[in-house]
């Protein structure tokens, strides 16, 4: 007879690890089933190393203008494999971290494929190919996502990679065509193309990260081609060559069709859920458009079944599966937890700049009904960025006119995304424009633009 457990959670991303150890810390028996790393995508090949090569990039680019700083440096080169290495090794810190978390927590993990039976019992079929059967009072399906397949264009690993196989390239591309413009392909095409990658990004719809502000996209777009990136809008890889030396991509365009030489292409075309084999139909778990239907508390339809994160509907992001956790195992636990405010959770894209955003963009603040006051502020008004040499961005703020609620804020900028926290916790707090306005802001810090875009919206603006 196997051990049996309080709860089983399947997947250890951030939504399933953080779930076992608040599980845990509730007095509750956890086991955690997981095929891979510990960590899941985040830790391992998503939010973590890409940020490894993000700074590795940046240092770079800091080298190469070191002369604005009044330092001379010669002779700066990149060490590709090494800084692949560093990336590599920063994600195996970050896993070796949740192995520990989980001793500490007496988490048990029962390593290999986890799927539920009809018996609504968790089987684990290890590397050997060995199925062991676990009972558990409450389940947590926290599977994850993948990088999305074009159905015409297949991820080969080779000339056609996703994201995993872009941070582990055996050599650096002359050439990189990036298809897709969310934080995954601006950050990948950003950390190349500062490398000396000539980096041709292709998006289908308008503009670039075309979840943001308008005014965020034009903004980086005018940063990427500065740079020396080719940015295409409006347009569609209709197929990939791959039988040559390199890569023949053909794009469609709203001037005709172009035929783009590259050494690889990265697909960066969305996340697609891993709802495959793990016995959805067996428990009668139902799901629509690819996702769990749960309720606000992540219930399946099926009782003592619940799902988290990249498989349920909400937005997928890291914090989001964290915060989906916490809420499941402490609603199980018999606690009072409050559902999560899906209307005020940020997302932010680690390119550089930064992109932080919370709330209604303008164009769906006014598609709302809402009389609105917007804020701006450049970082060339800033005394901390022209210190810092980062006058690139601004803060842009979006309050009702009419009862002074924070609609929405966005940012781009030096380390945006370590200050949209405020926002978020002053829209929680359901704070107004003027509060912020006569809240007093350290000077000289880039956070301090907050304060000024929102007393520009009000007209009271010191430093414009």
């Amino acid at each position: 007879m196997s051990k049996q457990y309080d709860i089983i959670v399947v997947g250890s991303g951030p939504g399933g690890y953080v779930a076992a150890i608040r599980a845990a810390q509730l007095g509750k028996q956890v086991a955690v089933v997981e095929m891979a790393e510990l960590g899941g995508i985040c830790l391992n090949w998503g939010c973590i190393p890409t940020k490894a090569l993000l700074k590795s990039a940046q240092v770079f680019e800091y080298i190469k203008h070191a002369n604005d700083y009044g330092i001379e440096v010669s002779d700066a080169k990149i060490d590709f494999d090494n800084i692949i290495k560093r990336s590599r090794d920063v994600a195996a810190g970050m896993s070796k971290g949740i192995n520990f978390l989980f001793r500490k927590n007496k988490i048990d993990v029962l390593e290999g494929f986890g799927k539920l039976n009809a018996s609504k019992q968790v089987e684990v079929k290890d590397a050997a190919g060995k199925v062991t059967t676990y009972q558990a009072k409450q389940i947590i399906l926290a599977t994850g996502g993948r990088a999305r397949e074009l159905p015409n264009i297949k991820i080969d690993n080779k000339k056609i990679v996703g994201y995993r196989k872009a941070m582990t390239l055996e050599k650096m591309p002359k050439k990189m065509v990036v298809m897709g413009s969310g934080a995954i392909g601006v950050e990948i095409a950003n950390i190349y193309a500062s490398m000396g990658t000539e980096v041709t990004i292709v998006e289908y719809l308008p503009r670039i990260l075309p979840n943001e502000d308008a005014d965020i996209s034009k903004q980086l777009t005018k940063i990427y081609k500065k740079m020396g990136m080719q940015i295409m809008t409006n347009a569609a890889v209709e197929k990939v060559d791959t039988s040559g030396a390199g890569c023949k991509v053909t794009v469609k365009t709203e001037k005709g069709t172009e035929i783009l030489e590259c050494d690889v292409v990265l697909s960066a075309v969305g996340v697609a859920t891993n709802l495959e084999g793990i016995g959805l139909e067996e428990a009668g778990i139902k799901t629509e458009k690819g996702k769990v239907v749960v309720d606000e508390f992540y219930r399946t339809n099926v009782p003592n079944i619940y799902a988290i994160g990249d498989i349920t509907a909400g937005p997928a992001l890291a914090h989001v599966a964290s915060a989906e956790g916490i809420i499941c195992v402490e609603k199980i636990a018999g606690l009072n937890p409050h559902p999560l405010n899906y209307d005020n959770l940020p997302g932010c894209t680690y390119c550089q700049p930064e992109v932080a955003s919370v709330g209604m963009t303008e164009e769906q603040a006014k598609e709302a009904g809402y009389d609105i006051k917007v804020g701006k502020f450049p970082f060339t008004a800033s005394g901390k960025a022209s210190a810092a040499g980062a006058k690139e961005g601004f803060i842009k703020v979006i309050f009702d006119a009419k009862y002074g609620e924070w609609l929405g804020c966005h940012m781009i900028g030096a380390n945006v995304t370590e200050m949209i926290a405020e926002v978020v916790v002053a829209r929680n707090l359901e704070t107004t424009g003027h509060e912020i306005i006569k809240s007093v802001h350290p000077h000289p810090t880039m956070s301090e633009a907050i304060m000024e875009a929102a007393a520009d919206a009000y007209d009271e603006v010191i430093h414009l």
